[in-house]
């Protein structure tokens, strides 16, 4: 890695990589999905310090990792390099906030939401806590 914006990635960054990761996954970045991720970031304690306009950056790298062939090994590896394992359960369940936001989780974002349950070793019992709990904070009348 000898890219210096690669180095430079925070937890935080890799936790915005993957929501944006999620959002673009089915093909088509939904409103919903963008506000969702802004507000994840206003407001959750572990983005405190985060400077929100680094979402714009980490959207670029998203964009630039998967028009690559490896893109998503290449995504993978960074926030293996760059976010604490302790933080894995804290980004799936950002991820499934995001894809949840519009009221459907398509096929795309499913397939994604598995591979990254995968990638960051969630426990089955506590991915599934942490999808129902998504589906909850997601419901309408």
């Amino acid at each position: 890695m000898n890219d210096t914006s690669d180095q430079a990635l925070s937890p935080q960054d890799c936790l915005v990589m993957l929501m944006i990761a999620v959002s673009v996954s089915d093909q088509t970045v939904r409103t919903s999905e963008l506000i969702k991720i802004e507000s994840q970031v206003n407001t959750l304690p572990i983005f405190g310090t985060y400077d929100i306009d680094r979402i714009t950056l980490m959207s670029k790298m998203v964009y630039d990792l998967f028009a690559e062939e490896d893109g998503l090994d290449a995504l993978f590896g960074l926030v293996q390099d760059n976010m604490p394992e302790k933080l894995n359960e804290t980004a799936y369940a950002l991820c499934c906030d995001v894809a949840a936001a519009d009221g459907s989780i398509r096929v795309g974002e499913l397939r994604l939401l598995e591979e990254i349950r995968d990638e960051l070793n969630i426990d089955r019992l506590h991915a599934g806590a942490i999808e129902r709990g998504a589906r909850a904070r997601h419901m309408t009348v």
